[in-house]
């Protein structure tokens, strides 16, 4: 049996990666499924992991780029040293598609709301990123301020850590969900709510709050009624 700090080091990195293609499948099966009884539509879930991921290589780059080959390390104060921690893949892919997950759930939801009270797909996505982008933006602001301390700290883990999330939580609150998101749906178009037909019987009507969505006018709903699921998929 050999013992020490380099077989402990050795054994370490040896289980990480017999560990992290498990992690990555597991979270990325549990996402989906939960997206797509959520929302009724294998194209919204399998879009929303992709643009998860989008975030989760951005900060991949990032502490690559800066750590590892030492492009702008001055800036955060550090030098390139070559090598990013062994640990940093695997905690860094959970916890920002955690939170990035989080943002887009709450923009998806304004606008399948928007979209089962009547309106056209154009119209629901505009309706859902115009009232998230403020909370969206002060929480990812705020997000990016609690990283970015990490970042001026003197341990190499702790910077990389920070340095890595505050970037891709920045990229991801402003280029992903408010530009990327509503592209790939607009683009996507009526594809966006197709789903099987069990998914589309097991779909429960949405009732927001008696809110009358303006532009279902021409879909059977007055200016004083409450616009209702109408069969939507």
């Amino acid at each position: 049996m050999v013992r020490g700090d380099l077989a402990f080091s050795v054994d370490y990195n040896d289980q990480l990666k017999k560990s992290i293609v498990p992690v990555f499948a597991f979270v990325l099966g549990v996402t989906f499924l939960l997206m797509l009884f959520s929302f009724r539509s294998p194209v919204i879930a399998l879009t929303s992991i992709l643009l998860n991921l989008l975030s989760v290589g951005a900060a991949y780059g990032v502490m690559t780029a800066v750590f590892q080959h030492g492009w702008g390390a001055s800036l955060v104060g550090t030098e390139g040293i070559g090598a990013v921690e062994s640990w940093m893949p695997l905690f860094v892919f959970v916890v920002l598609f955690g939170l990035s997950m989080d943002y887009h759930v709450f923009v998806v939801s304004r606008i399948r709301e928007a979209y089962d009270l009547g309106a056209t797909t154009r119209d629901a996505i505009a309706h859902g990123i115009r009232t998230t982008a403020g909370v969206v933006t002060s929480a990812g602001l705020i997000m990016v301020a609690v990283f970015a301390v990490f970042g001026t700290l003197e341990m190499q883990d702790f910077k990389q850590l920070g340095v890595g999330l505050a970037v891709a939580v920045l990229l991801d609150a402003t280029l992903v969900r408010a530009v990327l998101l509503p592209s790939v749906m607009l683009l996507l178009g009526n594809a966006n709510w197709a789903a099987p037909k069990f998914l589309r019987k097991s779909r429960p009507a949405t009732m927001w709050g008696g809110v009358t969505w303006a532009a279902g006018a021409d879909r059977g709903c007055g200016p004083e009624q409450r616009c209702r699921h109408g069969g939507r998929p």
